[in-house]
């Protein structure tokens, strides 16, 4: 390859589209992420993880290739923090209230 190479890349790029702000906020995202992973013991399952933007300056966050196993292990945290998140809230702290009638 040439010199010249990234040129064509270069041509693609609207201005006014905030490129760099959306792979900024993206790329701190998937640092967050990172960290979070990290705490969990996954973070050597989301290798490929980054931040990255699309061609409207949308940043993104790629999760990359991961094993069933692993997001799995995710899906379980995720599910997790939910239900703790959920115990939190006011209605849970209130005890059920069955208003069906009792069978006779």
């Amino acid at each position: 390859m040439d010199d010249h190479s990234n040129d064509a890349r270069a041509n693609l790029l609207r201005p006014g589209v905030p490129y760099v702000r959306g792979w900024s906020e993206a790329r701190d995202a998937a640092r967050e992420l990172a960290e979070e992973l990290k705490l969990l013991g996954l973070a050597d399952d989301f290798a490929y993880l980054q931040g990255d933007v699309n061609v409207v300056g949308k940043g993104h966050v790629r999760l990359g290739r991961v094993t069933s196993d692993a997001a799995g292990r995710l899906t379980e945290a995720l599910v997790l923090g939910l239900c703790v998140e959920i115990d939190r809230l006011p209605c849970a702290q209130e005890p059920a209230h069955d208003d069906r009638p009792t069978p006779a």
